[in-house]
């Protein structure tokens, strides 16, 4: 499992490499209210490739800083590349003469690896076990300075002619790279994995990457890398509309914790406006994603505020939706964690009796309550959606009712994701915060939209600390809270907390949103009749729910 905050928004570009423009971004989110847990620094960071430390232009105080940013609510994540640039000559000939880097087999001597950036580089080995060991001493540098994790980039080896066949003179240690090369990025990633866990007992890791291999679910995260259009940003909505079924692919071949960069990364922005509807469509599925992070090549900006007054305004919205679904979200974490089972799938994995569903590449479920049909077509304000078998309410009104097994079609104006709660669930939300846990305590909000009548549905919300791996030895705690609908009535019942080890912060309230087609007569809490206020609202405090 992801740290709870990796389920946050990030924000990310290709000359995220200064400290002065990393506290400028992390104090323009805060001034503005959007959202976000996580900046990024992109390769450029290091001195060296890849001795970890800090480009000393570009850092006066890299400690300072990182520290500055925790106490602000962010977290900052640095790339890592697989290599060892022969410009740095220190940690070159360390490497060399150590055996570390994979062999040339025509010389016997270290292979020249052609660079996009960084000059010529030696590709470090790490099918050698020795390597390891070495690999994260390095590593640990900026997670001394605080940094919480990795992004491990270029894992294909990707090189500027990568299309070449010269890398089949590659020798690594446990075999010619023909054999090694599809399991080249898995084997960094399990390195980095096990080597943060060496040196940082009990903390999770924040690692991802877009190159691995089967299993690599077990030491990172994945994103799908540059999916762009980099002859024409403006013309990137095929690629956009192609990240939907990737993301779906990736959660059938079990990879949960995934996300692509929100505005596709590739093609220079050279006319915000013409960007911004593009932009905003991308970031509306991309929140939706379980990891969300936006991020473009070079010095192209994408930040919320960047397109214009309306594009930040839907953006800031689209992202406190995602802040508060986080309870619904991390519940669908553990989950993931422990079957399998993405949190954003296929509708087919719910519904594979319904042969509709086989085909659907522009929609997806997260959990199984909620249904989004993200808008991927240029100057649409409508959308096609199919809705499975039951039936479904706008997420976004709690109101209008759709019959499934049909195809619909919505108004989705720019300022609109088509979202659909199916009848008979419970969704967990918490207040909108600029960070996960900015409030350590906060009152749950249960929005219960009731079963038919005779049916009784539940949902078990899980808790843990979030940071720690003591959610491997099963230290958690779940409540249950079901809803059972008669003729005459609805019951709510908020269960005993099932605690193993963990409490949270304090004290809680829970606040319960039910949805009916008609006014209560009477509201009951534990047999006591309660008393209706203004706007429809009635108020108990029970201090028995506090206290648990």
């Amino acid at each position: 499992m992801p740290p709870k905050w990796a389920l946050g928004f990030s924000q990310c570009r290709g000359d995220y490499t200064r400290e002065d423009q990393a506290r400028e971004i992390a104090a323009e989110f805060r001034k503005r209210k959007i959202p976000c847990d996580i900046i990024y620094q992109d390769i450029g960071w290091t001195e060296g490739l890849q001795d970890f430390d800090w480009r000393k232009n570009n850092y006066t105080n890299p400690k300072g800083m990182v520290k500055d940013l925790s106490d602000m609510g962010f977290k900052m994540i640095v790339s890592q590349d697989p290599v060892i640039s022969q410009a740095n000559q220190k940690q070159w000939k360390e490497a060399d003469a150590l055996g570390h880097l994979v062999k040339d087999i025509r010389t016997g001597k270290s292979y020249d690896m052609p660079w996009p950036w960084g000059g010529n580089c030696g590709v470090v080995d790490f099918t050698k076990p020795e390597v390891a060991d070495w690999w994260g001493s390095y590593q640990q540098k900026p997670l001394n300075d605080g940094v919480r994790g990795f992004w491990t980039d270029m894992g294909e080896p990707a090189w500027s002619n990568e299309d070449a066949v010269d890398r089949l003179n590659m020798k690594h240690h446990l075999g010619m790279h023909n054999e090694i090369h599809n399991v080249y990025g898995f084997t960094w990633d399990k390195v980095v994995t096990e080597q943060f866990y060496k040196h940082n007992p009990n903390k999770r890791i924040f690692q991802m990457t877009r190159s691995a291999y089967a299993g690599l679910q077990r030491y990172t995260f994945g994103w799908s890398g540059d999916s762009g259009n980099g002859s024409n940003v403006l013309d990137g909505w095929k690629q956009m509309v192609n990240q939907i079924p990737v993301g779906l692919s990736a959660g059938m071949g079990l990879i949960p914790f995934w996300t692509c960069d929100i505005s596709g990364y590739c093609g220079d922005i050279k006319d915000y406006d013409a960007m911004a509807e593009l932009y905003v469509r991308w970031l509306q599925f991309g929140v939706f994603t379980p990891l969300s992070r936006a991020h473009h090549e070079g010095g192209n900006a994408v930040e919320p505020w960047k397109f214009g007054t309306e594009a930040e305004n839907i953006s800031r919205k689209s992202i406190e939706m995602k802040y508060r679904l986080f309870p619904y979200l991390y519940t669908y974490a553990r989950e993931a964690h422990d079957t399998g089972l993405p949190i954003m799938r296929a509708l087919l994995l719910e519904y594979p009796n319904d042969k509709e569903t086989f085909k659907l590449n522009g929609q997806f479920l997260v959990g199984k309550e909620l249904l989004v049909a993200p808008v991927v077509e240029q100057g649409a304000v409508t959308k096609e959606v199919y809705l499975p078998e039951g039936e479904w309410i706008d997420f976004n009104n709690g109101k209008t009712k759709y019959k499934g097994e049909q195809w619909i079609t919505v108004d989705a104006p720019l300022n609109t994701i088509p979202v659909f709660v199916k009848k008979g669930s419970i969704i967990p939300q918490m207040p909108v915060m600029q960070y996960i846990d900015e409030k350590k305590v906060y009152p749950v909000t249960f929005e219960i939209f009731p079963a038919n009548i005779n049916k009784e549905t539940s949902f078990v919300f899980y808790e843990d600390d979030g940071e720690s791996r003591d959610y491997e030895r099963d230290v958690f705690c779940k409540t249950k809270i079901s809803s059972k609908a008669t003729n005459e009535d609805i019951k709510i019942t908020i269960g005993e907390r099932e605690s193993k080890g963990y409490s949270p912060a304090g004290p809680r309230n829970f606040i319960l949103k039910i949805h009916t087609s008609s006014k209560p007569k009477d509201i009951f809490a534990g047999g006591e009749k309660l008393k209706m206020l203004k706007q429809m609202r009635w108020r108990k405090i029970l201090k028995p729910i506090l206290q648990k």
